[in-house]
């Protein structure tokens, strides 16, 4: 478990144990938390992407969210419209996104 002043999350049965590749579907994992919750869950699927090797395919409709992913593919009708690569500044991303939603 991963405690926060304010939250805690059982991160347990997200991922197996075993040593092949983990992957986590989640969809709108911050939808209905607070800020403070959002970026606690948040910060943590990226340290589990990043430290432990596992991937998360993630679904929002928060560009906030989706700038911390290492890429975003953005889809509309079942259609891919924009395949996007984060560069490493999760700011410019963010900006790159919202620049790609104004265009939609």
């Amino acid at each position: 478990m991963i405690h926060s002043t304010q939250v805690c999350i059982p991160l347990k049965p997200l991922f197996s144990r075993h040593k092949g590749a983990g992957v986590q579907f989640t969809d709108e994992p911050t939808g209905n938390l607070d800020s403070k919750s959002g970026d606690v869950v948040i910060h943590t699927l990226s340290h589990i992407n990043r430290e432990l090797g596992k991937t998360i395919v993630m679904v929002t409709h928060d560009p906030k969210m989706a700038s911390y992913c290492s890429r975003l593919i953005l889809l509309k009708d079942g259609m891919i419209l924009e395949d996007m690569r984060n560069g490493g500044d999760q700011e410019a991303f963010y900006q790159e996104i919202l620049g790609k939603m104004k265009e939609l």
